[in-house]
């Protein structure tokens, strides 16, 4: 599977959830998507249905392939604590979603092509790696080149979203990552357990 790059009011009209951010049609329509809307009888979901769109819901998300969605949770079962709170932790520390969490990017797609095209530095170095891990003491930057880019300036000019885990000095166009969010300083609304139980079985 190729990393979605349809419609995004379809997908979050599916979950019935704006997870690629604020959804006019998502308002407009608050159903899933399909011939008949709103007006198709539905059959009862299966426990097992409830958690495959569950982890479905956190992969269009973050813009995550199974591989790697699967490699992150047995990496997550592997340390101490609650396995669901870990992979979201997990996740959160990637590259491209600390980009996009530093305001360098609008969407974590777009911090996704930034980090691709080699316009962030970590700890001074070029990283082009998406799924690159940071870890706590990282300092991720724009590198010099790549600052007066407008995607970059306008981007950060209009960051609205700060995170406690998160620092960023808006003259050297850097941040640094702290320590791993704990759940609650996690926005997205995925129910984990649910993703924990589908693996699990």
């Amino acid at each position: 599977m190729a990393r979605y790059t349809g419609p995004k009011s379809k997908i979050a009209r599916k979950f019935k959830d704006p997870i690629f951010g604020p959804d006019k049609a998502l308002d407009r329509k608050p159903y899933p998507p399909g011939h008949h809307g709103n007006n198709r009888r539905r059959r009862k979901e299966s426990e097992y249905g409830i958690q495959l769109q569950e982890k479905q819901k956190a992969k269009y998300t973050y813009g995550i392939l199974e591989r790697q969605f699967r490699n992150t949770f047995k990496r997550a079962t592997k340390k101490k604590g609650i396995t669901g709170e870990i992979l979201l932790q997990l996740i959160e520390a990637r590259l491209d979603n600390i980009v996009y969490r530093l305001g360098i990017a609008p969407t974590r797609r777009a911090a996704r092509q930034l980090v691709s095209h080699r316009h962030i530095l970590v700890n001074g170095t070029i990283a082009n790696i998406p799924s690159y891990d940071i870890k706590p003491g990282d300092v991720i930057g724009v590198r010099e080149k790549s600052k007066s880019l407008e995607a970059i300036t306008v981007s950060i000019s209009g960051r609205t979203d700060s995170f406690g885990w998160l620092e960023w000095d808006d003259e050297k166009m850097e941040g640094k990552f702290i320590n791993y969010p704990t759940r609650e300083e996690i926005p997205e609304n995925i129910r984990e357990q649910l993703i924990v139980e589908l693996y699990s079985k």
